[in-house]
């Protein structure tokens, strides 16, 4: 998949391109949707199929003060779109100066004339332009004037009639329902970074683990999962999965404030200081809480890791 960074540079080999257009926060399966009907469409018109993504994410820039609240990194939205077989994927620089486009000439500067559009491919429920005033209706009467094709892709609901949503995943987050939360991903939710060094204390009592930095990723609710870590290469594919247990929070034990990831990877003791990792949460195991001493702390521990063994080595978990 080839990554463009900007309309106005894209090549010629990459215009004229079938479009799925939207945040694609999560690349839940309501997303995967959109880009799907795209790829249909690109196929049989034997043309591009094409992402356009926006980043960072539009909320961040208009309210850049609010909690972290992604569900993916850019690195993990990237994997994610390319594992969906997407030619190409163009991420569009979001700013206050874009943001104030109309949303006329987002159609016609943009989607016209910077892709050549053949076909563009939206949710139902899709918003741009300046104060929000383009829409589907919009795109589908200006596509007609510009030349291209324009397909509202209809809400994807699950077996219950609910829509698959990113606010649905977010609210599952917070309540440690991981599973759920995968329901609607497609995927264990994941969490990816560079590993950090830490105080080391983990290594001390017996349980090493890898330290990582949320950032702005949104904050599930803390306590201790089963995990699978995945450890990336530089093509950002995992090359290697690991079953493991980690704990989300602030480490009362040892007085912190920051929240953290610490990840214990089973029967595993390499220096991976500096790699980058994904570490896919699969079932919360217990909140987070504060012990009087060490040999609690450890007690604790070692029913966490047999309890994560445990889940890790059911089948429906062995199989994803």
């Amino acid at each position: 998949m080839h990554i463009y960074r900007h309309f106005q540079t894209l090549p010629n080999e990459a215009r004229g391109a079938v479009i799925a257009v939207g945040n694609f926060d999560g690349v839940h399966i309501g997303h995967q949707a959109v880009i799907s009907e795209a790829g249909h469409i690109a196929r049989a018109s034997q043309v591009p199929w094409a992402v356009l993504t926006f980043e960072p994410h539009p909320r961040r820039v208009f309210n850049p003060d609010q909690p972290p609240f992604r569900l993916t990194s850019f690195r993990s939205k990237v994997r994610a779109i390319e594992e969906l077989g997407v030619d190409a994927l163009i991420v569009q620089r979001f700013n206050r100066i874009f943001s104030e486009r109309p949303a006329e000439e987002f159609i016609t500067n943009v989607l016209a004339d910077g892709f050549g559009a053949r076909h563009v491919v939206a949710g139902y429920d899709f918003v741009f332009g300046h104060n929000r005033r383009g829409n589907c209706e919009l795109l589908l009467a200006e596509g007609e004037k510009r030349g291209f094709g324009f397909t509202a892709v209809s809400a994807a609901v699950d077996n219950r009639g609910e829509v698959y949503s990113s606010t649905r995943v977010r609210n599952f987050l917070c309540a440690g329902d991981v599973r759920s939360a995968a329901l609607i991903l497609g995927r264990p939710f994941a969490i990816e970074a560079r590993i950090a060094h830490g105080a080391q204390r983990g290594r001390t009592i017996g349980f090493p683990t890898l330290n990582l930095h949320l950032g702005s990723i949104i904050r599930p609710l803390l306590g201790v999962y089963a995990v699978r870590v995945g450890h990336l290469g530089d093509d950002n594919k995992v090359e290697k999965w690991m079953n493991g247990v980690a704990n989300i929070g602030v480490r009362p034990t040892f007085g912190g404030d920051n929240i953290v990831l610490e990840a214990h990877i089973f029967d595993f003791d390499e220096d991976l200081y500096g790699h980058r990792v994904t570490v896919q949460l699969i079932d919360f195991i217990r909140a987070e809480k504060k012990f009087d001493g060490l040999d609690g702390l450890k007690a604790q521990i070692s029913m966490d890791c047999q309890i994560a063994r445990n889940i890790l080595q059911t089948p429906e978990v062995r199989k994803t």
